[in-house]
């Protein structure tokens, strides 16, 4: 009986197809639609309940290609052509003899529909009152339909065969791709994390259990009937059904939809399409039922991003901070937390107790079962507490109430609210005096009482305070005064709180300073071993130009990368001040520079060198906008990225870097920088801003995505020499793959490659005003931001041909 059912389903599906063509208003070749006005922006199905056509995205100058409900208020989308780079105003879209055509206003094809086989010849196209958009050939057949190439929805009377895919949005607003899949392979139905921003999946959350190696057993369809009821068909006829759903009740006055929505959960809605009131779609079902449990693996964040937990509210997954932390994006709090303080042995440096900077909160009912990376027995919860205080790794402690510790390091993945099974109290190690907002210590003893008490005796004694800091101040001014001269070390290196070594123990360190990393323009850097604490090796940069311009670039530095601390920078662990001698103590980077990794054969990964390009975007945002004091980094280039054991990219060299003082944004310096990275208005007696790093970074984007040097001068085709007057002519042409030469896996990440390649463009606008802020970059390169497209094409900067 089952088979027969199924076999019945199979035929009307096929049957039910045929009126609604049958009365579709087609559309002839030649047809048009314009983003530019309203008047002819979409086509309309015949009983008019779906549109397709042009979108405006959020009251912007972007469009979508998009399928919708017509009918009804919200007008949900529910196919969408080109999320990853939406049409800017003036785009228009034609039928031709070979597909749809989606041109830019300047005539540059955005994206196309072509006929499958590509012999076929369109004849016409409809939208039909299933919400499929159908290309017709010569023989009435469908050569190309919207049912057949869905993106995150799929509708009553649709069908996914084996092969077939579904991905999430990045966001309800955000039409790029996002962090989930839907893919029906080998059977079953399977719901995937996507390893963002790349389209690697890991392990599966939900799985349909209807693969069998007997291949008559085995899943062959999806099928979302015309009554609502979402199941799979298998080989044999079978019908088997989406575990744990079961057959709904058909009504004939409700809309359907089933969309993988942004949150990773595959969602059935219902929308009563006769009611005279406002409303909403509602979720019928939905797959899988906890979506904070489902997901556990090994790599990958989980249901939520990093550093954060999930908790099911209405059914969905909430995604929220610990203490002390904060979310990466505010707008998209799938994207994981990190610290709102900054992380270290104590002062950073070993120099303070730990228990001055850093104190335990508790926070219960929270669990994140991976991770661990230590166990201690038999410990009491103070001696738990303790010791997370006192390492360096230690982000978060779990006490089992009774003997047991577990130590957690970041990231912190699939953490879930409510586990609390063999965990009694969390507790997380955080900075005294920060104000994570929205949490509550929860054993409630915040030493109110004490602060309280504190302000009443100062506020009774003003009078008194007030002559006794007097008095200090002048004590302090007449002291300085007379030490002013003897003081031997500049301000700016004494405030770095960084250890001052000997030059013996660096001599000593590097055997004489034997091993040679590499050279700069200030000097040369050496290998070393401290032979003490937990960090062995080290790189030594030993200064070796004339005094001046040493003492300039050993000062500028320790002021600069002493007052920063990201996991994008490169760390400083100390210096020498002695005598002529002026050295600098970095962490070694055991995979060289990014120059020597970019530029070899054969080519890094693409999706390597994607994460890449990220951690410097994400180094530069905060060197420009999350310091205290802002810093121009000036001199950005494949050399000065370095890249740790795991190919972690840190920006390093900051011997050019210009600080910002409070309320400046720009500032008058010298030319510097290096040849084909730097920005025109170096040499125009203007004031320089962070735009110059800006314009340095897209050229090394561009590097990074064509893996060559941004001056080749011997290179057999001239027009090639300059890479950014090269990359320009590619992108005007659409040459991509010539822009790659031919990397089949960046081509195969074809639309993050063009979207990439117009940032770059962006980036290296001659006129500063027109280059996006790094954090504007930033958001782009992640999709929380929508690329326009670049005004003009930049002029060469590179007749300059001194180095500076």
């Amino acid at each position: 009986m089952a088979t027969l059912a199924a076999l019945s389903s199979l035929i009307f599906l096929c049957l039910s197809q045929l009126p609604y063509y049958s009365s579709a208003v087609n559309r002839t070749l030649g047809s048009s639609l314009s983003s530019a006005t309203d008047n002819n922006s979409s086509w309309l199905s015949p009983s008019g309940e779906f549109a397709f056509g042009f979108r405006q995205l959020n009251n912007s100058d972007l469009f979508l290609l998009a399928i919708w409900f017509n009918k009804i208020p919200e007008r949900t989308i529910v196919w969408f052509a080109n999320g990853d780079s939406p049409a800017p105003r003036g785009s228009t879209l034609e039928l031709t003899t070979k597909g749809l055509v989606l041109n830019n206003p300047g005539g540059q094809m955005l994206w196309n529909a072509s006929a499958s086989p590509a012999s076929a010849t369109v004849t016409e196209a409809a939208m039909l009152d299933t919400g499929n958009f159908v290309l017709t050939g010569s023989g009435s057949d469908f050569v190309w339909e919207s049912f057949r190439n869905p993106t995150d929805t799929i509708l009553p009377t649709q069908t996914l065969d084996l092969g077939s895919m579904l991905f999430s949005k990045l966001t309800a607003t955000n039409f790029s791709k996002g962090r989930f899949e839907l893919h029906f392979d080998n059977g079953n139905v399977q719901l995937n994390p996507v390893a963002w921003p790349s389209r690697s999946i890991y392990n599966s959350y939900y799985s349909s259990g209807t693969s069998s190696i007997i291949s008559s057993e085995s899943g062959n369809k999806l099928v979302f009937n015309a009554t609502g009821n979402i199941y799979i068909v298998k080989t044999n006829g079978e019908i088997a059904q989406l575990s744990p759903w079961v057959t709904i009740t058909p009504r004939v006055d409700r809309y359907y939809r089933a969309t993988l929505d942004s949150d990773g959960v595959f969602t059935q809605y219902a929308y009563q399409n006769n009611s005279p009131t406002n409303q909403s779609w509602w979720a019928l079902r939905i797959l899988p039922e906890n979506m904070c449990t489902a997901i556990f693996n090994e790599i990958g964040s989980g249901a939520c991003g990093f550093n954060s937990y999930c908790s099911i509210q209405n059914g969905r997954p909430s995604c929220n901070c610990p203490p002390g932390y904060v979310f990466v994006d505010p707008s998209n709090r799938l994207m994981g937390c990190r610290p709102n303080f900054r992380q270290g042995c104590g002062g950073d440096d070993g120099s303070r107790d730990p228990r001055e900077l850093y104190e335990i909160r508790e926070f219960n009912n929270v669990n994140w079962p991976l991770g661990d990376y230590e166990r201690l027995e038999p410990y009491s919860q103070k001696d738990c507490e303790q010791s997370c205080i006192y390492d360096c790794s230690c982000a978060v402690a779990i006490y089992d109430g009774s003997t047991r510790c577990w130590k957690k390091k970041l990231p912190l993945s699939n953490g879930r609210y409510g586990e609390t099974e063999g965990y009694s109290r969390v507790l997380f190690k955080v900075r005294k005096g920060d104000s994570s907002s929205g949490f509550e210590d929860n054993s409630g003893s915040r030493r109110r009482e004490p602060i309280l008490l504190g302000a009443l005796l100062l506020g009774g004694s003003v009078f008194f305070n007030a002559i006794l800091l007097v008095a200090i101040s002048l004590v302090v001014f007449m002291w300085h005064k007379r030490e002013a001269g003897n003081n031997a070390q500049d301000s700016s290196v004494s405030d770095t709180n960084m250890p001052c070594f000997t030059y013996k123990e660096l001599e000593e360190a590097t055997d004489g300073f034997k091993e040679e990393l590499g050279r700069g323009s200030f000097g040369i850097v050496y290998k070393g071993d401290l032979r003490s604490g937990s960090r062995n090796a080290i790189a030594v940069k030993k200064l070796d130009k004339l005094v001046q311009e040493r003492e300039r670039e050993f000062k500028t530095e320790l002021s600069a990368i002493g007052r920063t601390h990201h996991k994008n920078l490169v760390q400083l662990l100390g210096f020498c001040d002695e005598g002529v001698h002026r050295l600098l103590v970095y962490e070694f980077m055991s995979n060289g520079t990014l120059a020597n990794f970019l530029f070899a054969i054969p080519k890094p990964d693409w999706y390597l060198r994607v994460r890449i390009a990220l951690e410097i975007a994400k180094g530069l945002v905060y060197l420009h906008e999350e310091c205290n004091i802002p810093i121009i980094h000036c001199d950005i280039k494949p050399q000065n990225i370095l890249l740790d054991q795991h190919f972690i990219a840190k920006i390093s060299d900051f011997g050019l870097s210009k600080l910002l003082i409070s309320n400046q944004s720009r500032t008058f310096t010298m030319a510097r920088g290096t040849r084909g990275y730097v920005a025109p208005e170096w040499f125009k007696n203007v004031p320089v801003t962070a735009k110059v790093d800006v314009y340095s970074f897209g050229v090394l984007l561009l590097e990074i995505i064509c893996c060559r040097r941004s001056v080749e001068m011997e290179c057999e085709e001239e027009n090639r020499a300059i890479l950014t007057d090269w990359a320009c002519e590619c992108y005007v042409e659409r040459r991509l793959d010539v822009l790659v030469d031919g990397d089949e896996t960046s081509m195969a990440d074809k639309a993050r490659l063009h979207k990439w390649l117009m940032i770059a463009i962006w980036c290296i606008q001659e006129d500063p005003s027109k280059r996006p802020t790094m954090k504007m970059v930033m958001q782009m390169l992640e999709g929380l931001l929508e690329v326009p497209q670049p005004p003009s094409f930049p002029s060469s900067s590179f007749s300059v041909s001194v180095e500076y």
